[in-house]
């Protein structure tokens, strides 16, 4: 039996050596730390040079986040698996991970059984949710949400559809951080993003480009 290759991607020392501990401590032929990295570009070389089999992935890095390091590890090689571990569970964090292509999701502190078998399922090629994000992503599918078209902008996070939704509606910066309950940054940066992905220059360019694709339906 050959043990999977884990590359472990975090910015904390501790961390990582703990993992190492831990993965350690099972029999040699199960699963084995080729390396480490302590930020995202490190993570993008590592696995380019070792060529893990599974990645353990923290999600805030320096130098580049988790979630744009594994959609460049993934392009580069789509058969490494990767798990992001990391103590964000927010909607926006867990379906930005899946849509970059991570297939498991564990969040830190948990158990050695449960980190394991997310490494296990995701170089078997199978996807694995812990279960507080299990939870999430059940939730997430059932709540009651507002229509908005999906095949439109594929590229856009969840709270980047919102906020273009509500943009779309007319409303400014500060009506939109009221109503989603984050900070007036928070929403420029998501502006910004929305209008790099969306390749327009001004708001008014967004506002139009939403409305065509069926956005700002909603609202009065």
């Amino acid at each position: 039996m050959t043990p999977i290759r884990v590359l472990v991607a975090d910015d904390h020392q501790l961390f990582r050596e703990g993992v190492r501990a831990l993965l350690g401590s099972l029999p040699p032929d199960r699963m084995t730390v080729v390396g480490e990295a302590s930020s995202g570009a490190e993570a993008l070389e590592q696995a380019r040079v070792l060529e893990p089999d599974v990645v353990l992935m923290d999600v805030k890095m320096p130098d580049m986040n988790g979630i744009e390091a594994t959609r460049r590890i993934l392009a580069a090689r789509p058969e490494t698996g990767i798990v992001v571990v990391t103590m964000f569970d927010d909607d926006e964090t867990v379906f930005a991970a899946m849509r970059a292509g991570a297939r498991g999701y564990v969040l830190k502190g948990a158990g050695q059984a449960e980190l394991v078998r997310a490494i296990e399922a995701v170089a078997r090629g199978e996807a694995l949710y812990g279960p507080k994000v299990a939870e999430r992503i059940v939730r997430f599918f059932q709540v009651s949400r507002r229509d908005l078209p999906l095949a439109a902008f594929p590229d856009l996070t969840e709270r980047e559809r919102e906020v273009l939704d509500l943009i779309a509606a007319g409303s400014g910066n500060a009506a939109i951080a009221r109503r989603l309950a984050i900070s007036d940054k928070t929403v420029r940066n998501h502006v910004s993003n929305i209008f790099g992905k969306l390749q327009v220059t001004d708001r008014a360019q967004a506002m139009l480009r939403a409305r065509e694709a069926g956005f700002g339906q909603n609202e009065t």
